[in-house]
């Protein structure tokens, strides 16, 4: 082992270097960092991957004293895009066009960040954390939700609504509202994804722009998302600004799991309302997972509103400052199915069907031909790359603009209305 690898195992300190492969944590990038060697893969046998742990036991001695292989199988690969995963986000789409219907900026931003608080959990269905395909620039994902006109309710002690029945709404599309959604890879140093959602008959639209960065932490991986959505209500002329939650891969070795972490703001400039919401990770010793809180409050009398507290993929309850109180359970909030082109219909660069080959081949539980098929994909990109690089052409997205820090939908309905 020679370079960075040799003096990092050349330490008078015991250190354990941990590596997915590529294939498995993408977002981590493709290179090592000091210390940290790259993982195999078992060729010809029935696992799927494996990492591997370099754990001198005399440090001083040389490089790679000792050295372990941990298998890991196929169930923590997602078999999806990271861009088919933000559209998780809009699970709920009756919740998010109720924060148009309310009558008030107050309940307004309740109901926003009620929406927002019960939209992490569809994407980590399961008790086991699982790594999406890293998005390809370029890659762009497409879909669309009918919701039934009379699921979208503001009302705070509005009871469930039954599930989205996707026959009933095909056969009359006038009872239903049409939520439509485009996410893109705009940029691959660093990896931003964009995603848009709008709905013109309620005159909404969510404009996000997220890059993430990752680091190992121990025995966990951390990924902190970078970057900020507006939500845009065109009827009352609000703009609610909001950023997202860390999120953490735990016990990487044995079974691992993911939770979220960290603060997140939510305000709106125009009516002087602003939300707190801090997902707790669990303490070392003792205390539960999965915790939130939130409170709401009008800033200009600095008045709590609203508070929020439970657990963000479980029960969540809400108390108003009339006194009221409403708990929502999100493991039985009705899921609205998202309706996406079959594949003979989509475009080359379009998530499923570009990814289609590798998601195949893991089903098959062929990891080799699964490899194969990503590297192809990847060595495509970096050929396509140094080709721009030479030419000092940049690269254009298709659906997204760059305006200063942010980017922006080409059409966005802002600009159409």
């Amino acid at each position: 082992m020679k370079g960075g690898h040799s003096r990092a195992f050349t330490r008078r300190f015991c250190m354990l270097s941990i590596t997915f492969i590529d294939f498995l944590w993408p977002s981590l990038g493709p290179t090592s960092t000091d210390g940290i060697a790259t993982a195999p893969l078992l060729r010809g046998s029935s696992v799927d991957t494996c990492l591997l742990i370099a754990y001198p036991l005399e440090p001083w001695a040389g490089p790679f004293p000792q050295s372990y292989l941990v298998v890991l199988p196929t169930f923590i690969l997602e078999k999806r895009s990271l861009l088919e995963m933000y559209a998780d986000f809009m699970a709920h789409p009756d919740l998010l066009l109720a924060v148009t219907a309310a009558a008030t900026p107050e309940e307004r931003v309740i109901c926003f960040v009620e929406y927002y608080l019960t939209a992490f959990h569809e994407g980590r269905r399961g008790a086991l954390a699982k790594k999406p395909y890293n998005p390809i620039i370029g890659e762009t994902f497409h879909c669309s939700w009918e919701v039934p006109k009379d699921r979208v309710k503001p009302k705070r002690t509005a009871p469930p609504s039954p599930a989205c029945h996707e026959d009933s709404m095909a056969d009359d599309p006038s009872q239903s509202y049409k939520l439509r959604f485009v996410a893109e890879q705009v940029s691959h140093h660093p990896p931003i994804s964009c995603f848009y959602c709008e709905c013109k008959e309620k005159r909404l639209c969510v404009n996000t722009h997220v890059w993430t960065k990752s680091k190992f932490m121990g025995m966990s991986v951390g990924v902190s998302m970078i970057g900020e959505g507006v939500l845009r209500l065109l009827e009352h002329g609000e703009e609610y600004v909001f950023t997202l939650p860390s999120a953490y891969a735990r016990s990487i070795l044995t079974i691992p799991w993911v939770e979220l972490g960290g603060k997140v703001n939510i305000s709106c400039a125009k009516t002087g309302y602003s939300a707190t919401v801090i997902f707790h990770t669990k303490p070392f010793y003792g205390g539960k997972v999965h915790r939130v809180t939130a409170e709401v409050k009008h800033n200009p009398t600095n008045t709590i509103v609203c508070k929020a507290h439970g657990e963000w993929n479980g029960t969540l309850e809400f108390t108003y400052s009339n006194g009221e109180t409403k708990v929502i359970d999100t493991t039985t909030l009705p899921v609205c199915p998202k309706k996406i082109r079959p594949l003979e219909k989509q475009g080359p660069m379009e998530s499923r069907n570009l990814w289609r080959e590798v998601t195949r081949f893991l089903r098959l539980g062929d990891i080799d031909a699964a490899t194969e098929q990503k590297r192809h994909l990847e060595e495509k990109q970096r050929a396509e790359e140094r080709k721009r690089e030479k030419l000092r052409a940049p690269w254009k997205p298709k659906y997204f603009l760059q305006e200063g820090d942010d980017w922006v939908y080409v059409n966005p309905l802002w600009k159409a209305h």
